[in-house]
């Protein structure tokens, strides 16, 4: 059963397509209690309840014990000091061992935040900058239920094409059309199954949106034509940041049509993102949804099928305003080199560090909504959402025989109807494997099915065992893509040493995409997790609430990937007698019967570990150097 509860003027989201009944405050489960101006409600919490939910979050798939800010931003560093990641995924699901499930979605397009037995071990409270939102409060008899209704509410998940489930290799760094063709063909000398390959910015001209550089991507059409004769797949990265620069088509179009943000004044509001000074284009109004998106024709009609929004948080790294005034600071310190006192000079280094992504500036733009101007910060969390909306509506017109892949960065609930997402810029880090079994519950409860992390890890350089490590968690995860950032070691597989036990592992991937894309189609079409931690799979078996690094994937199977450092093996804990597949390769496997309970099991850095359900079994197919071959 799902109530709704609104509260002041809420702006409208659309992130619920299904309507509820609203239902009067009075009627609320008497778990919730609101402070006197519903700015707030808390929860008090029993010792062996686990919070689940927040799609793209910190920290563990249980999510007690910390504070979570669901304020989109471009973060780089996703350490767990931390609070805020790329989306606002505002659906959490409290799971009452043996007792009462209940799940809560805050519609709020602002800061919100969950401090989830965090100040107070024994409370969840939920915390908004306004008392303007509307709750969604679904009860039900076993939290799987909860989340399956939840999600119909909000609408079936976006469906990608097989494809996208491929192997992709990407690169903040591919400058021109030989650094991709180095790719393919390292890819085909090898035996190395690929289908894509992503062109991070260095293929527009000066990072302008919509331009291709055209002495580093000569002949760009035929380029792209020449991919597709060998089954490969080129997606471009689009940014919402248009460049400042008269002459410039699309900047021209925005100026003369009132398309870009404006700041109180009403003057285009200029900020900094990769192309220099630009200006953002206000994807409230309708009309700049599809003037965005029917600029994207300029690929599809070239052949271009697959495409991936970056930077729209939106990211800023700094704006006029914010960089005058650091200016301004730092002029007072001229006259002081002798007599500059340290807390002068943290202040300006805080100053400095904190020009990019600055509150101040997301409070110093301006939307139209509906004919009135709305201060951005307040609606902060729905500026993806409402740039992939507006692409995916026009996607239908300008391409409308093809199957776009479209993933993006930044997302609220909602989105996840217009596209996939991946989770940002993480680290090689080994502790990052484990994060993305952590995110991908979460997102699939929020309406993200079509999700995935950089493999090998975006910044720092990955070694050899890392990227095999991350590989085999990737392994499951619709979006399989190995990304890094400019300047860190070349991550692509064939770079390293072990270039067959690499193959068997893409092989074996390749196996598993008819059985993985099955499982896929079955969670949108009936609003189902494709991965289901063990708590709520197994609602009685109390020790499955400890298990915070294992899932289930759809109805048959359960991962356990290793995300140690030189760990050779782990423990895993069976909640049902099982059988486990340790597969060097598609061919080479050998299966171990497993009873329930806990278990020690050994894992080569070569090898890959599923587990089936008794009196089922692992359906692999043949493998085949891309999808369109299999």
């Amino acid at each position: 059963m799902v109530s709704r509860f609104v509260f002041g003027n809420p702006i409208k989201t659309n992130a619920v397509i299904k309507e509820t009944a609203l239902s009067d405050i009075s009627a609320v489960n008497p778990l919730l209690k609101f402070s006197e101006d519903k700015r707030s409600f808390t929860i008090d919490l029993l010792p062996d309840d686990s919070i689940y939910g927040l799609g793209e979050s910190l920290h563990g798939m249980n999510k007690r014990g910390f504070i979570y800010v669901s304020n989109n931003t471009d973060q780089v560093h996703h350490d767990e000091n931390q609070y805020s990641l790329y989306g606002s995924h505002n659906f959490v699901l409290l799971n009452r061992f043996k007792g009462v499930k209940l799940g809560l979605f805050v519609d709020y397009p602002a800061k919100t935040t969950f401090d989830i037995g965090f100040t107070d071990k024994d409370v969840m409270k939920v915390s908004v900058e306004e008392p303007d939102y509307t709750l969604y409060v679904v009860e039900g008899d076993s939290a799987l239920s909860i989340i399956t209704e939840f999600r119909e509410i909000i609408g079936k998940s976006y469906k990608a094409p097989l494809w996208g489930f491929g192997y992709g290799q990407s690169r903040w760094g591919y400058k021109c059309t030989e650094d991709i063709l180095k790719v393919v063909n390292e890819h085909k000398r090898l035996n190395l199954p690929l289908d894509s390959v992503y062109m991070d910015i260095d293929y527009m001209q000066d990072y302008a949106v919509f331009t291709i550089n055209p002495e580093r991507y000569h002949y760009f059409e035929d380029f792209v034509k020449k991919m597709k004769e060998e089954n490969i797949h080129l997606v471009p990265a689009i940014d919402p940041a248009v460049k400042r620069l008269k002459g410039y088509f699309v900047y021209d179009e925005g100026v003369e049509n009132n398309y870009f943000c404006k700041d109180e004044d009403g003057n285009d509001f200029p900020v900094a993102v990769w192309p220099g000074l630009a200006h953002l284009p206000d994807f409230f109004k309708p009309e700049v949804k599809k003037w965005f998106g029917e600029k994207y024709k300029l690929f599809t009609d070239v052949g271009i099928d697959g495409f991936w929004n970056d930077m729209n948080e939106p990211a800023i790294f700094y704006s006029s305003k914010s960089i005058k005034a650091a200016a301004d600071k730092l002029a007072t310190l001229r006259d002081k080199t002798e007599t500059l006192n340290l807390s002068e000079l943290w202040d300006y280094l805080d100053t400095a560090s904190g020009l990019a992504n600055n509150a101040e500036d997301y409070k110093s733009f301006y939307h139209e909504i509906d004919g009135k101007k709305v201060r951005h910060d307040r609606v902060h969390n729905l500026y993806a959402f409402n740039m992939v909306e507006g692409i995916s509506k026009e996607f239908k017109e300008i391409a409308p025989d093809k199957e776009i892949l479209f993933f993006s960065r930044s997302s609220y609930v909602g989105q996840h109807r217009y596209s996939g997402i991946w989770t940002g810029d993480n680290s090689s880090y080994y502790s990052h494997i484990k994060l993305i079994l952590s995110q991908l519950p979460g997102l699939n409860m929020n309406g993200f099915l079509y999700v995935g992390a950089d493999t090998g890890g975006f910044a720092f350089n990955v070694s050899e065992p890392l990227l095999m490590r991350f590989m085999q968690v990737s392994m499951f995860t619709p979006l399989f893509r190995n990304h890094c950032a400019l300047g860190c070691r070349d991550q692509e597989i064939y770079n390293f040493k072990d270039i067959d036990s690499f193959r068997n592992m893409l092989n074996l991937r390749y196996a598993l995409i008819p059985e993985l894309y099955r499982i896929y189609e079955d969670c949108i079409e009936n609003s189902k997790l494709m991965f289901t931690p063990l708590a709520l799979a197994y609602p009685d078996d109390r020790a499955c609430l400890d298990v915070d690094d294992q899932l289930m994937l759809g109805d048959d199977y359960m991962i356990a990937p290793v995300y140690e450092a030189n760990a050779t093996g782990r423990f895993v804990y069976l909640p049902e007698d099982m059988t486990a597949y340790v597969l060097k390769s598609d061919k080479d496997y050998k299966t171990l019967d497993m009873e329930k309970g806990y278990h020690h099991i050994d894992i080569a850095l070569n090898e890959l570990v599923i587990f089936v359900k008794k009196g089922k079994e692992l359906k692999l197919s043949e493998p085949a150097l891309n999808t369109a071959l299999l």
